[in-house]
């Protein structure tokens, strides 16, 4: 048995990349890549990010050198998760509603060596390259047009995208990695903080993310994907690559309302979607809401949804399944994988079970809930807090030039450290109850602001909710909550926290409410709580009169 050892042809490095050339095979003349009036197949996709990939090699991007792009959900975004790494760079997706500022950051920190601009986006990333350093080096800009949005290749731009296509060269011999542990994409964070860090994945990583998301939420072949959740966010879960290996229609869209989402699943007999809860919440409240002809299944993470926006929503005959991930996983890594016994349960019921984050996925090797300090499981009662804690293999390579910020969260005792608080239920479910940030210590209790926004969700008046830290000169700190009307009701300062102080103990009902026409939030519909604690904040601390109130 010793003598048995890796060789070249068991070793071959994994790689997403892969699947192209199979599914092109399998799925030539069937639809990839659906974007208004433009339809490509599976044949022709697999050329074009041949042809893209060697024309980037052919601009002197050497292997490891990051490419980036700045584009919403359109067939470009989705070529360039092929192509670039093809072309051996590491794949760099840029958030849009960034502003200038920031981009430019990010380009600079990246190195980035090429950057494909969408042509809405031209003048922002036009701004961020003149915001640069003196003397730094500037990247290279491809334009990608769109003929419903004419703009002029002004000189800044050395081709455009489709000049790319044409130039390139469908038989190229694309750049595979040396190892599986090479780096092919690096996303920064933005999220709920502040602080952005860039993230980067290994071939092998978004390899194991992209069969064993499909696995979870068991797609099958032939799925036609509607895409809201932004490429430019993780990677969009890692379904670019995943919808490659089944052979799935990718259904494009430069923006989306509740109206164009419905209207795309009747035209194009949408199956799956992957969705913030802001959406799930958006698709049940809307005018244009209705319930749906066919079953359509959506994929939800990024925050936890509350049982009462999930009761709503598969109402109108979506399926939801509910999961969790960090753009440090690639992808979902914890999922509530349902269990039949659960249906025969009352629907509130089922909504509150299926609001839990859930399991660990087949690709992962463990997940827990433990103690910071000690490292020790907390107990499976449902109600203490721990910090939720990953091993497998598709987890990080680590943050880009930051070394410590690496090693703080990957620790020497074989965990990646996630920063959110979750219990444990008795099952073995885990359940998050916030972000370590976001917990509120009131009078010594700590609290979930998540427990009180589940709360707040199933008042209906309200319809989006966020609570956060005030000052407070006695108590240290009281939850102040964040809410914006549906404009089905009314409701008072007074009448929410009435409806609070029913149905929640105390010290975790909100001492302050502040109504807000919308409440802030990224690109993928996750509110922003440092936006917020900084308001409250800025408030000053509650006083007295809120203190014998508690009391």
């Amino acid at each position: 048995m010793d003598q048995l050892k890796p060789r070249p042809p068991n070793s071959t490095p994994l790689t997403p990349l892969t699947f192209l050339e199979r599914v092109a095979t399998i799925y030539a003349d069937c639809p990839s890549v659906v974007y208004n009036n433009i339809t490509h197949t599976w044949s022709l996709t697999h050329t074009r990010c041949l042809k893209v990939a060697s024309s980037i090699a052919s601009l002197g991007i050497n292997r490891g050198d990051v490419v980036s792009v700045v584009a919403p959900n359109i067939p470009a975004m989705y070529e360039l998760h092929f192509a670039a790494p093809m072309a051996g760079a590491v794949l760099n997706t840029i958030n849009i509603r960034l502003d200038a500022r920031t981009i430019s950051i990010l380009l600079c920190h990246s190195e980035s060596k090429l950057v494909f601009v969408d042509c809405q986006s031209k003048p922002l990333v036009l701004e961020a390259i003149s915001l640069f350093p003196p003397k730094s080096n500037r990247p290279l800009l491809v334009l990608i047009e769109d003929d419903d949005f004419p703009t002029p290749q002004t000189s800044e731009f050395i081709r455009t995208y489709e000049e790319l296509v044409e130039k390139g060269d469908s038989g190229f011999n694309w750049v595979r990695p040396k190892s599986e542990f090479d780096p092919i994409v690096m996303n920064y964070t933005s999220g709920t903080t502040s602080a952005p860090k860039g993230v980067v994945h290994s071939h092998r990583g978004i390899f194991i993310i992209s069969l064993d998301s499909l696995q979870e939420w068991l797609v099958p072949k032939q799925p036609v994907y509607l895409w809201t959740l932004p490429m430019f966010h993780a990677n969009g879960w890692s379904y670019p690559w995943g919808m490659a290996v089944v052979g799935g229609t990718n259904i494009c869209l430069r923006k989306f309302d509740a109206k164009i989402i419905y209207d795309s699943i009747k035209k194009h007999n949408v199956t799956h979607i992957c969705a913030a809860p802001v959406v799930l919440n958006m698709l049940s409240n809307s005018p244009d809401s209705k319930p749906l002809k066919h079953s359509v299944y959506i994929l939800t993470a990024g925050s936890p949804p509350p049982a009462a926006v999930l009761f709503r929503t598969e109402s109108l005959g979506f399926v939801v399944h509910h999961g969790y991930g960090l753009t440090e996983t690639g992808g979902l890594v914890v999922s509530c994988t349902w269990k039949n016994h659960w249906n025969k349960l009352p629907a509130e019921e089922r909504a509150r079970l299926k609001s839990r984050q859930g399991v660990r996925t087949i690709g992962m090797t463990e997940v827990d809930v433990v103690d910071p300090e000690s490292g020790v499981s907390v107990k499976r009662d449902g109600t203490t807090l721990g910090e939720i804690v990953l091993k497998g293999g598709c987890i990080m390579l680590g943050y880009l030039k930051d070394p410590e910020g690496t090693s703080k969260c990957m620790k020497d005792d074989g965990w990646f450290y996630t920063g959110d608080v979750a219990v444990m239920h008795p099952d073995g479910y885990l359940e998050i109850k916030d972000r370590s940030k976001d917990v509120i210590i009131s009078g010594g209790e700590n609290l979930s602001s998540v427990e009180v926004e589940s709360v707040l969700y199933t008042h209906p008046a309200i319809n989006e909710a966020a609570v956060v830290a005030r000052p407070d000169e006695f108590w240290g700190e009281t939850p102040c909550a964040f809410v914006s009307l549906n404009g089905k009701e009314k409701a008072s300062e007074k009448d929410i926290i009435e409806f609070c102080r029913a149905k929640l103990p105390h010290y975790m009902v909100p001492k302050t409410v502040i109504f807000k026409q919308e409440l802030p939030k990224t690109s993928t519909g996750k509110i922003q709580k440092f936006v917020l604690r900084d308001i409250a904040k800025s408030m000053g601390k509650t006083g007295s009169l809120i203190k014998m109130s508690k009391m």
